[in-house]
């Protein structure tokens, strides 16, 4: 079984936030899997089960609030019993630019507080990942990064993050149906293509 694991903020103020493109990528993925989430209080989540051309899937959206997703996908890979390997995080990445992704085996969290939370409790840095560019203001005045990642994008980015969800999705489904190489070596572009 694969695990694939959304990152956001729970709560309809949050829904359409930068730092809850993780949590719109799965919510894709369930609609192309023909599945819905439901509440799974010993998991501190949302869970959905289904299937991708005959591999088992199960997708998470932790409730604990973006700083302790560790907390959840934890207590989910322990009742599961699955490697790391078999788990993929779904996040918002400021170092990147709108619209790009990058697929990962392992690596540092970038200062990403719910991927810290999670290396902190699987105690490892080889978990796989997908991150999401959200772009990144920084170079102007007076920066407000916990403001940027918790504002909506704007209308124009809003059409292409779409886009965004649409590949993301598509490279999930790579990972899983065939491997990381393949996923990596066609979806790690510079930016989605128009």
């Amino acid at each position: 079984m694969k695990i694939v694991v959304g990152l956001g903020n729970p709560g309809s103020k949050y829904e359409f936030t930068r730092h809850n493109i993780g949590f719109r990528i799965v919510d894709n993925l369930a609609q192309d899997m023909e599945t819905e989430f439901k509440k799974a209080k010993s998991y501190y989540s949302l869970i959905s089960r289904g299937m991708i051309n005959n591999h088992k899937v199960m997708l998470v959206k932790p409730q604990t609030f973006m700083n302790l997703s560790g907390r959840a996908v934890n207590r989910v890979i322990s009742y599961c019993k699955i490697p790391h390997q078999d788990l993929l995080i779904v996040y918002d990445d400021l170092n990147l630019e709108l619209g790009q992704i990058r697929i990962r085996k392992k690596g540092s969290a970038g200062g990403h507080k719910g991927m810290e939370s999670i290396m902190q409790y699987l105690n490892s840095e080889d978990i796989p990942r997908l991150r999401i560019g959200i772009g990144n203001p920084s170079v102007s005045f007076n920066f407000d990064c916990m403001s940027y990642v918790l504002s909506n994008f704007n209308h124009d980015e809003e059409d292409e993050i779409k886009g965004t969800i649409k590949l993301s999705t598509e490279a999930i489904k790579t990972i899983i149906e065939d491997d990381f190489e393949k996923a990596m070596r066609k979806y790690n572009r510079k930016l989605i293509e128009p």
